[in-house]
C-alpha cells in the first residue's frame, strides 16, 4: 500500500467526520487528560487493517499508542481483546469512530473473502475482486481481499483491458474490439473478453487474448467451456456467485471466479472500543 496515498484516504476521512471541531469532546475532555482503551471483537472474523487503524490515530496525535494483539489475517473470536489503545484522550476519542470504521469493514471484506476461498479448496480456482468497491475507498478494500486469501483483479481502467458487453456491442462485435484495442494500445495490456455464450466463446478463443470471462454461464456450461478451451486461455467466472453455489463453479474447472459482492455489499465485522 502506497504511504502516501495511504495518509490521504485517512486524513479525508478524518477531515469528514471532526469537520471544523469534535465539540463534544472538546468541551467534555480537558487537552490533559489520557485515556487508555481495549478494542474488543463483537463477531468471529478475520482481522485485516490493523496498519490502517494505527495510522488513524497516530496522524491526529502522534503520541497514541496502538498495541495489536493479533495480525492481520488471523482469525478473532466474539468477546476476545484484539488491541489496547492509550494516549492524550481528545485525539483518541475524536479518531475512534473512523478508525473503527476502517478496520470494520476491512476486517468484514476479508471475513468473507476468506470464507469463500476456503469454500473452493481443493480447486484450482482463485478468488478474484472487482471495482465494484466502495468510492475513494478501493485501495483498502482491495488490499482486505489479499488479507482474506484472495487476489486482486484490477485496480482500475487503466491497468488492464476488459472488453465487456457495452464496449461489444459499442465497436459491433467481440473480434471488432479486441481488433480495435490492438490497433490503438501503445502498452501492449493484458486482454479479457466478457462472453455470455458457447458462441461467443468460440470466437474468443479466435483472438488469442489472455483471459475469458464467462458471465451468468451455469456450472454446466461452464464446465462445457473449460472442455472446449482445453486449457489454451485461462477462464474467469462471473456473475452470481455464492457461498451456496461457489463450489459447484469451482468444480467445473474455470481457473478464477470474480465476485462483486466481496466488496460491493459487504457486513462490517462488528468491533468496539471501550474506555478502561
Amino acid at each position: 500500500m502506497n504511504e502516501k496515498k495511504l495518509t490521504e484516504i485517512i486524513r479525508s476521512a478524518l477531515a469528514e467526520d471532526i469537520g471544523p471541531e469534535d465539540y463534544t469532546t472538546l468541551f467534555t475532555v480537558t487537552p490533559e487528560t489520557e485515556l487508555s482503551a481495549v478494542l474488543k471483537a463483537k463477531a468471529n472474523g478475520i482481522l485485516a487493517g490493523t496498519i490502517v487503524f494505527t495510522k488513524t490515530f497516530i496522524l491526529l496525535n502522534e503520541k497514541i499508542k496502538v498495541n495489536f494483539l493479533k495480525n492481520d489475517s488471523e482469525r478473532i473470536r466474539a468477546g476476545e481483546v484484539i488491541a489496547k489503545i492509550k494516549g492524550p484522550g481528545q485525539a483518541l476519542l475524536s479518531a475512534e469512530r473512523t478508525a473503527l470504521n476502517f478496520l470494520q469493514r476491512m476486517s468484514g471484506i476479508a471475513s468473507e473473502t476468506n470464507k469463500l476461498v476456503q469454500a473452493v479448496k481443493g480447486t484450482k480456482a482463485k478468488i478474484l475482486d472487482t471495482r465494484k468497491t466502495a468510492p475513494g475507498l478501493r485501495l483498502l478494500d482491495k488490499w482486505a481481499v489479499e488479507i482474506g486469501g484472495g487476489m486482486n483483479h484490477r485496480i482500475g481502467l487503466f491497468d488492464m483491458i476488459l472488453i465487456k458487453d457495452n464496449h461489444i456491442v459499442a465497436a459491433g462485435g467481440i473480434t471488432e474490439a479486441v481488433q480495435a484495442v490492438r490497433r490503438k494500445d501503445t502498452q501492449n495490456l493484458k486482454i479479457e473478453v466478457e462472453v455470455k455464450n458457447l458462441k461467443e466463446l468460440d470466437e474468443a478463443l479466435t483472438l488469442n487474448v489472455d483471459r475469458i470471462m464467462l458471465d451468468n454461464m451455469s456450472p454446466e456450461q461452464m464446465a462445457e467451456a473449460v472442455n472446449i478451451s482445453a486449457g489454451r486461455v485461462p477462464l474467469e467466472a462471473s456473475g452470481n456467485v455464492s457461498v451456496k453455489n461457489i463450489k459447484e463453479i469451482a468444480d467445473s474447472g474455470v481457473d478464477f471466479i470474480s465476485i462483486g459482492g466481496l466488496t460491493h455489499s459487504v457486513k462490517a465485522l462488528d468491533m468496539s472500543l471501550l474506555i478502561e
